[in-house]
């Protein structure tokens, strides 16, 4: 349990860090945003949420296999997620951010089929993640074709 733990408190302390030092601020207040936008408070809601799940699936995978492929896709998608809220926000690179949501579906699809005759429990914690970047990769385009 106390590698839970550390899973839990690292994946969404880290996210909420970076989150807190790459603030979307004035700059995305300015850009004209698609009509699906949702509220500002939707979003530490939601990632709050998938990042525990993403937490729980990454030490599931741990405690199966440290050094499967699961484990490294698992890797590379964090670094990917927690990659795009500076190039976003902190950045401006709209168009950069849209290529790093894409790589991160990538991403989070390939450790679904990966995990998924494995540990299905761990494969099902990323489909609500896989459907929400799904969505941020569309908003994000949105907001790269309109501004």
């Amino acid at each position: 349990m106390l590698q839970l733990l550390v899973f839990v408190v690292g994946v969404v302390g880290i996210g909420w860090l970076i989150g807190a030092t790459n603030l979307p601020g004035e700059w995305y207040a300015s850009l004209a945003k698609p009509a699906f936008v949702p509220p500002n408070w939707a979003f530490p809601v939601a990632w709050t949420i998938l990042y525990v799940m993403i937490a729980i699936a990454g030490w599931r995978t741990y405690r199966h296999g440290p050094r499967s492929s699961a484990m490294l896709v698992w890797a590379a998608q964090l670094a990917l997620n927690f990659a795009w809220s500076p190039v976003m926000f902190t950045l401006h690179q709209i168009g950069a951010a849209l290529v790093i949501l894409i790589g991160l579906f990538v991403a989070i699809v390939t450790y679904i089929s990966l995990e998924m005759s494995r540990d299905r429990p761990a494969a099902a914690l990323f489909v609500p993640y896989a459907a929400w970047v799904a969505f941020a990769g569309a908003l994000n385009a949105a907001i790269w074709r309109l501004n």
